[in-house]
């Protein structure tokens, strides 16, 4: 055998099928949206620091010619990163890293806020968008047809009382994405950003007042129908299938009975 062709034989091949990394896929609106994605033919890559989580999810995703990975990853540890997309190898036309791993931490007042909580939603939010993003765009790139995809907030566009932190950092991943958006232009990469408002997941509220339960009702609390996780997965899965020649810059979706961050109608 040549050289050449000893190298080419040696060399991994991209999967037919598009591959969709998707960060925080242990819950929510991860767990949702690999579910869509894998539903549509993707290869699903989940990634969420809870191990079981993933693994169960892969489990469930796989067979029927569906194929998905599972990945324990903390997107803001760099190293990890970089060995995750080292794993990957090629990917195929239409692939899609989707960064959804975020959350938030208290509601407290600029006055008293934790800067600790401030940094830790900071990391997350924007620096782990950046750490998948860079590691993952030369492949992207290199596929023909990629996409990134940021989930930010809503709270990346506006503000409201006790929620300075938690838009201080969405406001760092909607700039990320917009600038992102600039500088691959010429390049077939596209960058979509969806910005949810009022979502009802299992943690997502609990997970910010720490454990607390009762307070995290509260926010939904005279809402007869905030968005589910499905809803914003059909919004993510409805964006990436479009022609590779549409771009869906920014999409923002939020339930019926609110219209902006301070203002929801609740019931009685």
């Amino acid at each position: 055998m040549s050289q050449s062709a000893e190298q080419s034989a040696a060399r991994p091949t991209a999967p037919t099928a598009p591959t969709a990394v998707i960060t925080g896929a242990s819950s929510g609106i991860g767990a949702a949206t690999a579910r869509r994605l894998a539903a549509e033919g993707y290869r699903t890559v989940l990634a969420a620091r809870r191990a079981e989580r993933v693994e169960a999810l892969a489990a469930e995703l796989t067979g029927a010619g569906r194929r998905a990975e599972a990945y324990a990853l903390d997107v803001t540890d760099r190293a990890a990163v970089d060995a995750f997309a080292g794993r990957l190898g090629p990917l195929a036309p239409g692939s899609v890293l989707v960064n959804n791993a975020g959350g938030a931490l208290g509601l407290d007042p600029v006055a008293t806020g934790d800067p600790a909580d401030w940094r830790s939603m900071y990391e997350v939010n924007v620096l782990g968008v950046l750490n998948m993003t860079q590691a993952l765009l030369p492949a992207l790139t290199a596929s023909g047809d990629g996409t990134v995809l940021v989930l930010s907030s809503t709270a990346g566009h506006g503000t409201y009382e006790g929620g300075a932190g938690y838009a201080a950092a969405k406001h760092g991943a909607h700039v990320l994405a917009e600038t992102l958006r600039l500088e691959v232009c010429g390049q077939p990469v596209r960058v979509i950003e969806i910005a949810p408002g009022m979502v009802r997941t299992e943690e997502f509220s609990v997970t910010r007042f720490r454990g607390d339960e009762e307070k995290a009702a509260k926010v939904y609390e005279g809402v007869a129908e905030p968005l589910t996780a499905e809803d914003v997965a059909d919004t993510v899965v409805w964006a990436v299938t479009r022609p590779p020649h549409v771009n869906v810059d920014l999409l923002v979706v939020r339930p019926r009975a609110q219209a902006s961050n301070t203002k929801v109608h609740r019931e009685g």
